[in-house]
């Protein structure tokens, strides 16, 4: 007879339990259409690249070079990026020309100690793409940025510096002509395909 009465508090108990959760309605976005309800999804795009196929081993390993030094430098030119916006937009606030260049001292500084032993480990071929892929992500050439932040005369004195060490501050980036390998590999390294 306990055993009886038992499972029935039980049961009951567990009816009330059941009824006191709350429930979560999700609404799925819908449209209408020719009277038919279809639900809208979205979905982000996907990228197909055709497999990579090369003319000899030598074109086969200077690809998976430029994969190499593309991967190992384009951290820095995102990092570049959002911290040449950061950096604009307190410049905005500053008031006078003498408390920006301040600030850009204290600013170049920092970067010097946090990234300077890095950045001066580069190969070449990583300096080069390196100096494209900030074009790539600030829209502007990083003789423009060094002028904008230094001023016109560093600007030059820094391009003449490159250009004796065979880089070029002013270079473009051409993501469907020249640069074309660089802009895939990229690609790919957003997508998380390499």
């Amino acid at each position: 007879m306990h055993k009886r009465i038992l499972i029935v508090i039980l049961l009951l108990y567990s009816r009330i339990f059941a009824f006191a959760q709350d429930t979560i309605k999700v609404v799925q976005p819908t449209q209408i259409v020719e009277g038919d309800t279809i639900a809208l999804v979205d979905v982000a795009p996907v990228i197909i690249f055709p497999p990579a196929v090369f003319q000899s081993k030598k074109a086969s390993a200077r690809y998976n070079k430029l994969v190499y030094n593309v991967k190992k430098v384009y951290p820095y030119a995102k990092l570049a990026g959002k911290q040449l916006a950061v950096y604009k937009s307190i410049m905005d606030t500053i008031p006078t020309e003498k408390a920006r260049k301040i600030f850009i001292k204290k600013s170049e500084k920092e970067l010097q100690q946090q990234f300077g032993d890095e950045i001066k480990d580069l190969t070449f071929s990583q300096g080069k793409i390196l100096i494209k892929l900030i074009y790539r992500e600030t829209g502007n050439s990083t003789f423009d940025i060094v002028r904008q932040l230094r001023g016109s005369f560093t600007a030059f004195i820094w391009q003449t510096m490159a250009k004796i060490f065979g880089y070029n501050l002013k270079a473009n980036y051409d993501p469907a002509g020249e640069d074309a390998a660089i802009e895939q590999i990229v690609l790919m390294i957003e997508a998380g395909a390499i």
